[in-house]
């Protein structure tokens, strides 16, 4: 079988085709590859996303969403489809693109699509290691069987990946072992839609709007100090801590009179046991929020707590910056590399709840030290753009596609 693109090896402007099982979801994964995909666009690569879901996807010319064969709840997760793709359809759709060079986004059942697809054609196949599926197996499951099956299975994936971008140094140690030879891999610059978020944005009066929609929702009276945290609702997001850690904040503000808020945007299987848990405590469970009403709450609060010790980046703690808030981030995982320590944020034990307690009241009760961290937050994100994350992407694949076969 002949390749599939029509100029061969070192081809200037190759034709890629990415193949992701997420873009309808809500999770920086599908931010991250909706933002490519716009920038592709607007810079003239030539990008095309394929997928197969049921859930709404943007409609632009190089996004490709071919309906799947059949799609389902995912286990644990409601809010997310596993789904069955088309597999022969999919790879007809993608040869008539001609690709120079595969991408494959995610280990899930459309990424074996496209591993299929570039088998067949003998294409190179640049990824992204976005989500570290083996530590949340072990968090949702804790069975070391499971775990040692799913770190198998992406062993066995990635193995023949001319290229591997990882989204923090972090993560490459995780790589290696599993197997890949470093020299694979690649950490990819981060960036996100800085336009979309910044502290222009800031309406708090956005809060008691929502209030009055969502009974569950109730705003606490006057001027509180609003915590914020933006994500999946879910134990390997290291919830529980946060639970654990907001009820002792909470009691502790709350004796020296402080008005303070935990705001949770987002959703996910502990949501119920979490909100049951931080009854009688000021927290408000937003649900999802999209959009410029996104933009518009993260400017609106005043710190963001990510305790998460999964993420291989965390774009959500990038916004937060960009937004003009200072963070709190745990000391395990890739966010703690998008995040100045003690300038703008914070980056605590994700064992020492006791930490993450002082550091939340010393921010409740400190109107400069939040100040002057959220401004170096919004000036150090500037330099964090997609253009620029998305320059140094497409080089790789540049050099994957003129490389010798």
């Amino acid at each position: 079988m002949e390749r599939g693109g029509s100029r061969g090896a070192g081809a200037s402007r190759p034709r890629v085709v990415l193949f992701t099982d997420t873009l309808g979801d809500v999770n920086g994964v599908s931010r991250f590859i909706r933002n490519a995909a716009e920038t592709a666009l607007a810079t003239g690569r030539e990008l095309t996303v394929l997928t197969s879901t049921n859930f709404e996807i943007p409609e632009q010319p190089n996004i490709i969403n071919v309906a799947p064969v059949v799609a389902t709840k995912m286990p644990k997760y409601e809010n997310l489809e596993l789904v069955l793709p088309p597999a022969l359809k999919m790879m007809r759709v993608a040869q008539e693109l001609r690709p120079d060079v595969i991408h494959i986004s995610t280990p899930g059942s459309v990424g074996l699509v496209g591993l299929a697809l570039a088998k067949r054609l003998r294409l190179p196949i640049v990824g992204v290691y976005h989500t570290d599926f083996p530590a949340y197996i072990d968090k949702l499951f804790v069975n070391h069987s499971l775990t040692e099956g799913c770190s198998g299975y992406m062993r066995l994936f990635y193995r023949n990946f001319a290229r591997i971008f990882t989204r923090s140094e972090d993560y490459a140690d995780t790589l290696t072992n599993l197997g890949i030879p470093r020299e694979r891999l690649e950490a990819l610059r981060p960036g996100i839609m800085i336009d979309q978020f910044h502290p222009r944005f800031r309406d708090v009066s956005i809060h008691h709007r929502i209030a009055g929609e969502r009974t569950d929702a109730k705003a606490t009276p006057g001027k509180p100090v609003r915590f914020v945290y933006c994500g999946r609702v879910s134990v390997e997001k290291n919830m529980p801590l946060l639970e654990q850690v907001w009820k002792a904040a909470d009691a502790e503000l709350r004796a020296r009179n402080v008005p303070a808020e935990l705001v949770i945007i987002g959703d996910g299987p502990y949501r119920a046991t979490m909100q049951a848990s931080l009854a009688g405590t000021r927290t408000r469970f937003l649900g999802f929020r999209y959009g410029s009403e996104l933009s518009t709450l993260y400017a609106s609060c005043d710190a963001f707590v990510f305790p998460s010790t999964t993420d291989t980046l965390g774009q959500v703690v990038m916004e937060s910056q960009a937004s003009g808030m200072p963070v709190l981030v745990s000391d395990q995982g890739g966010p703690k590399e998008v995040v100045r320590d003690g300038d703008t944020g914070f980056v605590l034990s994700a064992s020492d709840a006791g930490a993450w307690v002082r550091t939340i009241t010393r921010l409740a009760t400190d109107e400069t030290l939040r100040t002057r961290m959220g401004r170096a937050a919004h000036e150090f994100l500037q330099g964090f753009s997609m253009r620029r994350s998305f320059e140094h992407y497409w080089s790789v694949h540049e050099t994957v596609a003129s490389a010798p076969r």
